[in-house]
């Protein structure tokens, strides 16, 4: 810390490459410090810094960190102590980035983070800093108070717990515990979703994803026929409503709470922080959101269980577009997910081509199946669970067809679910519709395709390039990935991670490994080394990296415009 202060005092006032000078490691009083990257510019992207206390020092029980599911909601917690501590110390000192500092921030979900990693030898935080410097002048004095007062005051106050933090740990426990609880549960009992009574479900905004708090929320209610009761290890049993395996309507009214079911659904692939409100919303992790994308690219998908017979005689069994209609891009999203072996699909009718989900009795008559190349989901979605095991989700406003098909009717009234499956049979049986079944004998045949290396090109110019900007986009060498289509995608870290897992995958497409092989290569490195593993700067600041699923890892490289395959 002396070599550091006097390092510091030395080059006050002098040119800012001048602080390249103090990359390195120094020894505090109770934690290490580690300045790993430099900025060249007070307008460049900020320095990169690590500080790592001994676990001796943190004396965190041993239970926190030595059971996976535990270890990501100390390290979750920990994150979000760092955030507030930041928010209440750190101030602007001079030019741009001068005085920043700053943590990757988590939101409503658990997710694993190389923000902060905690094991039994240290506790470890990943920050990015802004050197002071007025214009491109050292600010050595500044300097000094932020890396030294101020760094040495944030290390203390987050990492060393007080009694408050010790207690809000043990609840942190008990929820990812009961969490874990559930989910066992569910796959014992072959659910797909479970929605706990009492969960808040509605959010606060279009662009927030905290629980609506203002006006009046209706507590989810389960219906008594869909009741469940789950004994849990920590706490009284919790009861909600359970969605068993097979295909599920959602319908209602237009405002009645349909989508924001269905969307907190689908956010149920991920464990939640307590007072989310969907804390005990959870859903099987192989559940994929599918839409229509008009405009994506396809690269040799297999969609003629959807699509066949096309003009030209173009070959669906291989169907490549650089600008797919709406039902193309769904019935190739729906392909995509199989790939990949997901479990259960959720789909919005608002979000869908009208054309995919249905062809009603008048419209067959007029046009008929040899004149249509589209066999609509309604008469694919029964082959699709009892052949390969997929289940789904659908919320519906206006095509009560599917009533023949489905084994769960819930309807939303007034944001209160009912189950109304028996009388949605009834009116299926007394209003019979003339529409033929077009699906054939069988679903049809999954395709797995092999990426080949040329497709993977991050040069950008002399040099590789691989982002994320925001949420949705990620620049791979001169090209932009839209992802905004993957709806489960909830963290700009996650998007992070995505862009250097491609690039983990063009490293290791041979021309032989499936995608589906090569995306289970690189969780299974994950899993054995750390999310560290896919950062460029493996071993020292990889700070800004979330755990994606692999579906939205194979979404990416799905919509990815020099995607090649055989």
């Amino acid at each position: 810390m002396k070599r550091l202060e006097k390092i510091l005092d030395r080059i006050d006032r002098k040119g800012y490459k001048a602080y390249k000078e103090i990359q390195g490691t120094y020894q505090f009083p109770f934690f290490t410090l580690m300045i790993d990257y430099v900025q060249g510019d007070p307008f460049a992207s900020p320095s990169c810094l690590r500080v790592r206390v001994p676990q001796a020092k943190c004396a965190y029980k041993p239970e926190w960190f030595t059971i996976p599911h535990r270890q990501v909601a100390l390290e979750d917690y920990l994150n979000r102590k760092w955030v507030k501590q930041i928010e209440r110390l750190s101030r602007k000192r001079g030019s741009g980035k001068s005085g920043l500092i700053a943590i990757d921030r988590p939101g409503q979900e658990i997710l694993k983070r190389t923000a902060i990693v905690v094991n039994k030898e240290f506790a470890e935080a990943r920050l990015v800093v802004g050197l002071p410097a007025q214009g491109r002048t050292v600010l050595g004095r500044q300097a000094k108070e932020m890396l030294i007062v101020e760094l040495s005051a944030l290390v203390e106050q987050s990492f060393i717990l007080n009694d408050e933090d010790i207690q809000a740990i043990e609840q942190r426990m008990c929820l990812v515990d009961n969490q874990q609880a559930i989910r066992q549960v569910m796959r014992e009992r072959s659910w797909v979703a479970f929605i706990a009574d009492g969960s808040i479900l509605p959010r606060e905004s279009g662009v927030s994803d905290r629980p609506l708090q203002r006006g009046k929320v209706i507590p989810f209610q389960s219906p008594s026929s869909l009741r469940v009761t789950i004994p849990v290890p920590h706490g009284e049993p919790i009861t909600g409503m359970a969605i068993p395996e097979g295909i599920t309507l959602i319908v209602g009214g237009g405002y009645h709470g349909k989508s924001t079911l269905l969307h907190a659904i689908e956010r149920g692939v991920y464990d939640h922080i307590e007072q989310d409100g969907r804390e005990y919303v959870l859903t099987d992790p192989g559940a994929v959101k599918v839409r229509a994308e008009d405009g994506r690219r396809i690269e040799k998908v297999n969609i003629s269980p959807f699509i066949n017979h096309l003009p030209f005689g173009q070959d669906t069994s291989r169907f490549s577009t650089e600008d797919a209609s709406g039902s193309t891009s769904q019935a190739a999203s729906i392909m995509e997910s199989l790939e990949m072996d997901c479990t259960c699909l959720l789909i919005d009718e608002d979000t869908s081509a009208t054309n995919f989900m249905i062809r009603d009795a008048r419209m067959q008559s007029l046009v008929t199946k040899e004149k249509e190349p589209i066999t609509p989901l309604i008469d694919k979605i029964k082959q699709l669970y009892e052949e390969k095991g997929v289940s789904s989700i659908l919320v519906l406003g206006g095509s009560g067809d599917y009533f023949d098909v489905a084994d769960y009717v819930i309807m939303m009234d007034q944001y209160i679910p009912y189950n109304v499956t028996e009388k949605a049979k009834q009116v299926a049986e007394k209003h019979k519709e003339d529409r033929q079944f077009e699906g054939g004998e069988g679903f049809g045949e999954v395709t797995h395709r092999i990426p080949l290396t040329k497709g993977f090109d991050a040069s950008k110019g002399k040099k590789e390039k691989v982002d994320a900007k925001g949420l949705h986009t990620i620049i791979y060498g001169v090209n932009q990935i839209d992802l905004s289509a993957l709806e489960q995608l909830v963290d700009p870290s996650q998007t992070q991670a995505i862009a250097w897992m491609i690039y983990k995958v063009g490293e290791w497409a041979d021309g032989r490994q499936t995608l589906k092989q090569l995306i289970d290569k690189v969780f299974q490195e994950i899993e054995k080394h750390g999310l560290d593993v896919i950062s460029p700067f493996y071993g020292k600041h990889p700070g800004y990296l979330a755990l994606p699923r692999k579906f939205e890892l194979a979404g990416a490289i799905n919509r990815y415009r020099s995607l090649l395959v055989k």
